[in-house]
């Protein structure tokens, strides 16, 4: 008896030790975990160019006006149906960091957009902490899922360079930083191809973007590989038409601006 449970136990000691082994080897196994970091550029860095003459006129005859100075009755917090409640006052509308994101209440699909912000002149902060916001040029979930072109202040700033001013973040470099000085207005003018899916959710085609930051090309129809993230590589995500949605990031120390935004819908 004592010589069976003697063997009992060697068995179940070599039983134990044989799983230990194979726990440390699928865990060998198992990918590490992404960080922030493995998805960030920081060379070669773009030139350095000095941006074309501010432009604030009135939006084409077609366009939908987003926001027009006065109010935000085309805009939504973000995920709900609820009225948007950013600050606006004297013709601009400035983030409310406690109601985050807003979104539009239409939803779109291909389009030309226009936006104009402004960084605070007392902004604080250093790289992605300095000015940091977004244009999301389709919001597709909750958070900010979708597909960002970064708001940042990268005027003698630095940080890596698919996550600075014109970038698709964390995708494209911008070809040229042509940020103008924190307090003066900046100009995005944007073309969005939205992706196409094929019945089964799987990719038919990708999306395309093509971007003017401040009268310079930064973006020349680069094709996106799939929604923007913070953490991990992009991937595409099935949908048909999403809202356009402004960013209220949680770093910036005074509000950024925003004014003049207006949007054409191309092939409808």
């Amino acid at each position: 008896m004592r010589i069976a449970k003697s063997r009992i136990a060697g068995l179940t000691v070599g039983s134990l030790i044989v799983a230990g082994l194979g726990s440390v080897l699928i865990a060998q196994d198992r990918p590490a975990r992404m960080r922030p970091q493995d998805t960030e550029v920081w060379t070669p860095e773009p030139p350095v160019v000095t941006p074309g003459p501010a432009v604030s006129e009135e939006p084409p005859s077609d366009a939908i006006v987003l926001f027009d100075g006065k109010n935000l009755d085309e805009w939504v917090i973000a995920g709900s149906h609820k009225p948007a409640t950013w600050f606006v006052e004297d013709g601009i509308v400035k983030v409310n960091k406690k109601t985050g994101n807003i979104e539009t209440k239409r939803r779109f699909k291909d389009y030309q957009l226009h936006v104009e912000y402004r960084i605070p002149v007392d902004i604080k902060g250093s790289g992605q902490g300095r000015g940091n916001s977004g244009v999301f040029l389709a919001s597709t979930g909750p958070g900010d899922a979708g597909y960002e072109l970064q708001v940042l202040d990268n005027y003698n700033n630095k940080t890596y360079v698919n996550g600075m001013a014109g970038s698709i973040y964390k995708q494209s470099i911008p070809l040229a930083n042509a940020c103008r000085k924190p307090g003066e207005w900046q100009c995005y003018d944007i073309a969005w191809t939205a992706p196409r899916f094929k019945p089964d959710g799987s990719l038919e085609s990708p999306a395309y973007v093509t971007v003017f930051f401040n009268g310079v090309l930064v973006d020349n129809h680069f094709e996106l590989k799939g929604e923007t993230l913070y953490i991990g590589k992009p991937v595409y995500k099935p949908y048909d038409t999403a809202p356009i949605k402004l960013q209220a990031h949680g770093d910036n120390s005074v509000p950024i601006s925003f004014r003049n935004i207006w949007v054409r819908e191309i092939g409808k």
